[in-house]
């Protein structure tokens, strides 16, 4: 049985600023320095998503790069002298490597490829290279590569891989000799570890061959005989286990039936998440003792970044965030950053129900249920249902800005984790296979009647909103169950499948053809789940914002519902933002694209 749905009593609620909610800085994972002394993050505490430091004993951060384009720190290198980066160009999301010094704040770029792609650099255990991940822009496969930094000089390690397989997260075995890294298929029913001979250029797969499993490398043991795994082997969730390179054999850390993702292996500890039905935590794991302890909140989400211990493996860094509590950098149960504003209360925002409800064919979807203070169970309250993007994502119990907003402003907000989405293991994830906007759809729809039964939502006042696959999702319910929705807010959505395979990055063809199938073979399918199709069905006002540069859902997909929708009379407000991608990075686009869809939403709901 779920719990009680009520709006709880507060007297003298605040209303939440838009403009401070949003100027609530974000802080990305951290990196140690390597004496331990400092922390590297990004943050768009400027306005702009740049690379920041802070005393790992806490304090005041200090910009160290100055840069209207997004940044992405990948780890000090092993002197201290250099902190390597990514960053791309008004959100093309092709990126370039950049080395900072962070002793002058002198930029280098060490690629300065326009048309081609690279991405996650991380140092080798001396310094000396680099290895990350690279693709061109009309390629369809991210391959390894290895840059002497001190050169520039360049090595491929993997080459001409076929277009349905990619290369990802290479991870350096302690004595600098051998990069273990992930090669994952696109449908992702298959992912197999390989491990490079840096001297000899040999790779050998080390994942067991039998069966479709997904394998991912986080980490070598110390001794550099074993690789710290995560894989859905054991029982389709993942788990955590250690890898013998020798005799293949797998030792599993964790047999949970909710996903689990391993971090780092130090002396005898291992770190890994555990995602317990949309909350993560974190657990320190004694590979002598094999107990282990919980770190941070059992509510919210505590999250392992790509860096854990401190360089003498006596602390761990981690962020920590919840839904009335923005991201923040941790250190045991030290806060070391504060990314809320001044005059922002936290008791102003509402913490989200936990809820479950069977969709059409009795699947139980699990939704988090926001709903606002002081209101009355009449029915005639306004409500969204807020998709998340993907598919293979998940709403997770975190801070959202736009969510507390809304709901702040008398929204009632339910976020359901529909079939497809990854946290509830690989059968789930996989329900939506071949059926792109079919059951999916049906787990959104029972979202809203979900809302109906609360007692508190007018039926006729629910608006479906979402960005991305929650864009695509949005336009889906507008045109096959246009009876449910009062407004739409599609945010870089797609809408066509066919221009959509025609025009988006390679990588992410592959990947929809692995889930759509062929598009002549399917193409009564491919018609039937484009929205476009059925774009004249729409009865309800709709918000489309779309980016200029984005490679994954490209503008000509929010064009064509423009103009389709203008054609017939109907009601659209369309904008793009010339200088964003995939999403809005620039906070001065994050704020307007928001104004906007408050104003949009009042107007059509309130």
């Amino acid at each position: 049985m779920g719990p009680k749905i009520l709006s709880r009593a507060k007297p003298g609620l605040s209303k939440l600023s838009l403009q401070r909610l949003y100027h609530t800085r974000s802080v990305g994972a951290g990196r140690w320095s390597p004496d331990g002394r400092r922390i590297c993050f990004a943050s768009n505490a400027s306005g702009r998503q740049n690379l920041w430091i802070v005393d790992s004993r806490g304090g005041w951060p200090l910009q160290l790069t100055v840069s209207d384009q997004r940044q992405i720190p990948g780890g000090w290198s092993p002197d201290g002298k250099w902190i390597a980066f990514q960053s791309d160009y008004d959100g093309d999301e092709q990126w370039d490597l950049f080395a900072v010094s962070t002793e002058t704040g002198e930029v280098r770029n060490l690629t300065r490829t326009p048309n081609i792609s690279e991405e996650s650099p991380r140092w080798s255990p001396d310094g000396k290279r680099l290895a990350y991940v690279s693709k061109p822009k009309t390629g369809a496969s991210y391959e390894i590569h290895v840059m002497d930094f001190a050169s520039g000089a360049v090595r491929a390690i993997t080459k001409n891989t076929p277009k349905k397989f990619s290369n990802h997260d290479p991870v350096w075995s302690p004595d600098g000799r051998h990069l273990a890294f992930t090669r994952n298929r696109a449908d992702e029913k298959i992912d197999i570890l390989l491990v490079a001979d840096l001297r000899g250029g040999a790779i050998k797969r080390v994942s067991p061959e039998e069966g479709e499993h997904n394998y991912y490398a986080a980490d070598w043991s110390p001794d550099g005989r074993r690789l710290l795994i995560t894989s859905n082997a054991l029982n389709r969730f993942s788990n955590v286990a250690l890898l013998d390179l020798k005799s293949g054999a797998i030792e599993w850390i964790t047999r949970e039936t909710w996903e689990c993702d391993a971090g780092e292996f130090r002396g005898r500890f291992i770190a890994y998440e555990s995602n317990i039905d949309g909350n993560s935590r974190i657990f320190l794991y004694d590979v002598k003792t094999q107990k282990r302890k919980p770190l941070g909140a059992k509510s919210g989400l505590s999250s392992l970044g790509s860096e854990v211990f401190s360089p003498d493996g006596k602390r761990v860094l981690y962020t920590s965030s919840g839904p009335r509590q923005p991201s923040d950098l941790c250190i045991g149960s030290l806060r070391v950053t504060n990314s809320l504003l001044a005059a922002m209360n936290p008791e102003d925002m509402v913490e989200p129900y936990l809820v479950h409800y069977k969709s059409r064919d009795n699947l139980t979807i699990s939704a988090f249920l926001y709903v606002p203070y002081n209101l009355m169970k009449n029915r005639r309250n306004p409500a969204i249902v807020y998709v998340h993007g993907g598919p293979s994502s998940q709403y997770m119990n975190g801070f959202n800005r736009s969510v507390q907003y809304l709901v702040n402003n008398g929204y009632v907000v339910i976020a359901p984790n529909y079939r497809g989405s990854t946290g509830y293991g690989k059968d789930f994830e996989e329900r939506n296979r071949f059926d792109m906007g079919g059951g999916d759809l049906c787990d959104v729809v029972e979202a809203a009647h979900f809302l109906e039964s609360t007692g508190y939502v007018d039926r006729d006042r629910i608006a479906l909103m979402g960005g991305s696959y929650g864009g695509y999702m949005t336009m889906m319910g507008l045109t096959k169950r246009p009876e449910v929705w009062a407004a739409g807010v599609a945010i870089v959505p797609f809408v066509n499948w066919f221009t959509e395979l025609a025009h988006e990055d390679p990588i992410l063809r592959e990947w929809d053809l692995a889930t759509m199938g062929d598009p002549v073979a399917n193409r009564l399918l491919y018609e039937d789940r484009s929205p476009i199709y059925s774009i004249d069905e729409i009865r309800a006002p709709l918000l489309v914002l779309a980016g200029g540069n984005d490679p994954r859902c490209p503008k000509e997909e929010s064009d064509q519902v423009a103009q389709a929708i203008r054609a017939r009379g109907g009601v659209v407000e369309y904008k793009f933002y010339e200088e964003e991608g995939h999403s809005f990075s620039r906070l001065e686009n994050s704020i307007d694209s928001f104004e906007r869809t408050v104003a949009f939403l009042d107007k059509y709901m309130k």
